[in-house]
């Protein structure tokens, strides 16, 4: 990464990045580890895993040529922020639970902000990121309010919230869908549903990309069908679309 970043000689496209423009490729490159795991592609994964290793490289040479940081100070500041974090494993702490270990290492997060002099926030929700994707900030928003208690206490009433959510988004579109309001109902509802997939323990943004496979999976076999019925999917109505994807559907029990 020095060598393609050095203006004698370098890559004409590298010496133009900044941490801005690479900072989506950095998000795509994590995506696409997860995609490789998703597939159980362990090849395609050890090739993703050093592309977004690269990424790391990359932003750590553009430290270093600012004087800010190199590669080697990344890795000793994961390893000593590892270390600080597991008091279980590394010293003399013991925790009777994984709750416990969860309530204590936001606690040490707590006192790591205050170290570095962040502006003081007595909230459960201090330091939670703004960056993070809108469905992960909710889940960490909802993981530390629940560490004080404010949490359902199983799937059941949460089951009865999204349910009653849906009545309110039914009401706005019945008394005229005002965008603004549809917009605060509908978010009130993807809320909800990050909190059932928290209480069911399943990753919200694995079921999404799943449902994403299984939908795309079921429309194109709705495409091929109509094709081999001599037609596009665009020239049968709806009705008629319908029955190519329970025919999908059924393909694929």
């Amino acid at each position: 990464m020095a060598r393609l970043r050095d203006p004698d000689g370098g890559c004409p496209w590298d010496l133009q990045q900044d941490f801005a423009t690479i900072a989506p490729y950095t998000i795509e490159e994590a995506y696409e580890v997860v995609d490789a795991i998703d597939r159980e592609d362990w090849h395609e994964l050890r090739d993703e895993l050093g592309d977004l290793l690269l990424q790391v490289v990359f932003h750590a040479q553009m430290a270093n040529e600012k004087g800010l940081f190199d590669f080697a100070d990344v890795a000793r500041a994961i390893s000593d922020k590892m270390i600080r974090r597991h008091p279980h494993v590394f010293a003399d702490a013991s925790y009777d639970d994984v709750d416990e270990q969860t309530r204590a290492w936001e606690a040490i997060k707590a006192d790591e902000r205050a170290a570095k002099g962040a502006p003081a926030d007595a909230s459960a929700l201090a330091g939670v990121s703004r960056g993070l994707p809108e469905w992960k900030r909710a889940l960490k928003l909802q993981q530390r309010a629940a560490t004080v208690g404010f949490d359902w206490p199983e799937h059941g009433p949460v089951l009865d919230k999204l349910e009653e959510e849906v009545g309110e988004v039914r009401v706005e579109f019945e008394q005229g869908a005002d965008p603004e309001r549809l917009e605060d109902e509908i978010g009130d509802v993807l809320f909800v549903m990050v909190n059932l997939a928290r209480h069911a323990k399943v990753d919200f943004s694995r079921a999404l990309r799943h449902a994403n496979a299984k939908f795309e999976r079921r429309f194109r076999r709705m495409e091929a069908l109509a094709q081999a019925d001599g037609a596009s999917l665009a020239q049968h109505d709806l009705p008629a679309q319908e029955a190519l994807w329970q025919r999908a559907k059924a393909d694929e029990r």
